[in-house]
């Protein structure tokens, strides 16, 4: 598929200024071409941001990057309504949210208030102040991050928040050949303090990507995949370690992530393995634990692990839906 070799000249891209996190970076582009958003968790100085624009980059988009602070006002992140001195109008000032790829760096750092704002964005796309609506640009994604280990001063994601997230994954250290190649390159010609893209390449020319986005949602899945994929979900509300499941949007998530990896992979249609190889970064982040499975040490990514142990995905799914 044509669309499968594009994708694969946008990894390629990331790649000569993001060296390594390949699982990374592809579960970025699955949720963008899926239309969602990711989040991710890893200590910080793992490139997180530079990944952003360097995909920004390849797909013909733009990126913006806000620090999430305990001070941070939700309009620091919309925009809002203000008087122009000059003119003695009132005039809309577009907060940077107004862009494609938007990283949202620690963001259990600001309060309940500055997290909702982001609320309409992701679920709406577009964002509304003084009784006017903006849609944002196309396409739009949400880059979150947040530190595993400082806790001081941060505010937990609310569960309905966290299930506007397509996506959770754990950035990892990259291997110490990556690392290496990582050093080498960033210093060569440089001092190593700036994040540059400028050898990175725009594969898609202007609604190129979008109308990519469109060919994966129109790829089939058969009745049998979508049986599965619901099955799994529903699973989770019946383990007795967790307390409340995954909903009905984690059955649509995993649905539109397997449609996304398929066409990544080059094919017109999604096979079982395509929800197995996506239900922990889909499912685990949507599930409340019990207080015993908390203090026991048990993760929402085993409790996917083993109901896809248990249950059985369908046989002989191929793209003319025979069995």
């Amino acid at each position: 598929m044509m669309e499968a070799e594009k994708l694969e000249q946008v990894k390629n891209e990331i790649a000569r200024a993001f060296i390594g996190q390949r699982q990374l970076v592809e579960h970025a582009l699955i949720t963008l071409i899926a239309g969602g958003h990711l989040l991710v968790e890893g200590v910080p100085g793992l490139g997180k941001t530079l990944l952003v624009r360097a995909l920004a980059k390849a797909i013909g988009g733009d990126s913006k990057r806000v620090q999430f602070t305990p001070d941070l006002m939700p309009s620091d992140i919309t925009g809002n309504i203000m008087l122009d001195p000059g003119t003695g109008k009132f005039v809309t000032r577009k907060g940077p949210i107004f862009t494609n790829l938007f990283i949202t760096d620690e963001i259990n750092r600001a309060p309940a208030k500055t997290q909702a704002a982001l609320f309409e964005a992701m679920q709406e796309f577009q964002v509304s102040f003084d009784g006017e609506s903006y849609p944002l640009p196309e396409p739009f994604m949400v880059l979150a991050t947040e530190n595993p280990f400082e806790h001081e001063g941060t505010y937990p994601l609310p569960d309905a928040q966290k299930d506007r997230f397509l996506m959770k994954i754990i950035a990892a250290y990259p291997s110490p050949d990556e690392e290496k190649a990582m050093v080498a390159q960033v210093l060569a010609g440089g001092t190593g303090a700036e994040l540059s893209v400028a050898a990175v390449n725009t594969v898609f020319e202007s609604g190129g990507f979008i109308a990519l986005k469109n060919c994966a949602a129109a790829l089939r899945v058969d009745p049998l995949v979508i049986d599965y994929a619901v099955r799994l979900t529903v699973a989770t509300r019946e383990t007795p370690a967790v307390q409340a499941g995954a909903g009905p949007r984690g059955s649509l998530a995993l649905i539109r992530c397997a449609r996304a990896r398929a066409l990544l992979q080059g094919r017109g249609f999604v096979l079982p393995d395509d929800v197995k190889a996506l239900a922990v970064p889909v499912l685990a982040h949507r599930l409340t634990l019990s207080a015993e499975s908390e203090l026991e040490g048990i993760s929402g990514d085993r409790i996917i692990d083993a109901l896809l142990a248990k249950i059985e995905a369908p046989r002989g799914i191929s793209g003319d839906g025979g069995e």
